[in-house]
């Protein structure tokens, strides 16, 4: 069995709940009981940044260039309209709403198989059909039994078949950063909520936007409020990413599954994206005089990732 998923979400968790006394590689890794170079190597890569590293991407200020950044990147995104399946970068999402008369009769006569499983960011309960994923929801802050009754509440009338092993392989699948499978998601929401859900896949890893912003998007500037209780009643997290909207001040605002875990998919997703950026180029000052001399150039660039 993989262990790294478990042992990620646990250093995330500590690392975040430990934010403000920044805690160091070899208090990491004595909470994790491993050796700092493991600690540091399984980290790195997973998350794609050191710990210490990580821990700099969470400050407000960082979350707000995120967020300045992300104004741009969704009004491109959403200019270029919203129908049809939607791509969420290195993840291929292909979604399905259920038609009115399949709404209306609150999943009876649907077969639902579900099980909880590791994740990088704690245990999660993950519910599919043949025409997709119908939820995605973390255990650690509600636990496990709260989970199912948010699942069940949504799907009253569908009967449940618990597999957790293939559940597991399936959220492996779902965080795995080399799948090029398409990942099929299956909306039970009014109309009004699948609109919100299909704008979030427009905030790609990285980004940011508030609540303010996807409401004016949306054409519906004063609906700020609205467009929040659809974003909290989101189905499946991570995949339709809300953890990405935060609020116009850079705070967390609110996430259903707790604001350590939502603090956690922000760090990694940034990390991720800070390392893939390429870093400058540095040159010692007889390097860069011979390479001036040699090309007849005076400085050297470097190229932007995006």
């Amino acid at each position: 069995m993989n262990t790294h998923p478990e042992m990620i979400a646990n250093a995330l968790h500590f690392l975040i709940e430990r934010q403000a006394d920044q805690p160091g590689l070899a208090e990491l890794a004595l909470h994790l009981e491993r050796s700092e170079a493991h600690v540091q190597k399984i980290f790195q890569a997973h998350v794609g940044l050191s710990p210490k590293q990580f821990l700099g991407m969470l400050t407000r200020e960082r979350a707000l260039a995120r967020l300045k950044a992300g104004a741009t990147v969704l009004d491109a995104s959403l200019d270029s309209g919203l129908s049809g399946p939607g791509r969420l970068h290195d993840l291929l999402i292909s979604t399905d709403a259920l038609t009115p008369g399949e709404a209306r009769r609150r999943g009876a006569g649907v077969d639902m198989q579900r099980g909880v499983g590791t994740t990088p960011f704690g245990p999660a309960l993950l519910a599919w059909t043949t025409r997709g994923i119908t939820f995605l929801g973390f255990t650690r802050n509600r636990g496990t039994p709260g989970s199912f009754r948010e699942l069940e509440a949504q799907w009253p009338d569908a009967r449940f078949i618990d597999d957790d092993q293939e559940a597991d392989r399936r959220l492996d699948q779902v965080f795995s950063d080399s799948s090029d499978q398409p990942l099929k998601i299956w909306l039970r929401g009014s109309p009004f909520q699948l609109k919100v859900w299909e704008a979030l896949l427009s905030i790609p890893p990285g980004y940011h936007a508030s609540y303010g912003q996807l409401a004016a998007r949306l054409g519906r500037e004063s609906a700020s409020r609205a467009v929040g209780t659809a974003i909290g009643r989101n189905p499946i997290s991570w995949l339709i990413p809300c953890h990405r909207v935060i609020t116009r001040s850079g705070t967390l605002g609110g996430y259903r599954w707790g604001l350590a875990t939502k603090q956690a998919m922000i760090g990694v997703e940034a990390s991720r994206e800070s390392a893939q950026e390429p870093a400058p180029l540095e040159l010692s000052s007889q390097s860069a005089t011979r390479s001036a001399a040699s090309s007849g150039a005076g400085t050297v660039a470097g190229s932007s990732a995006r």
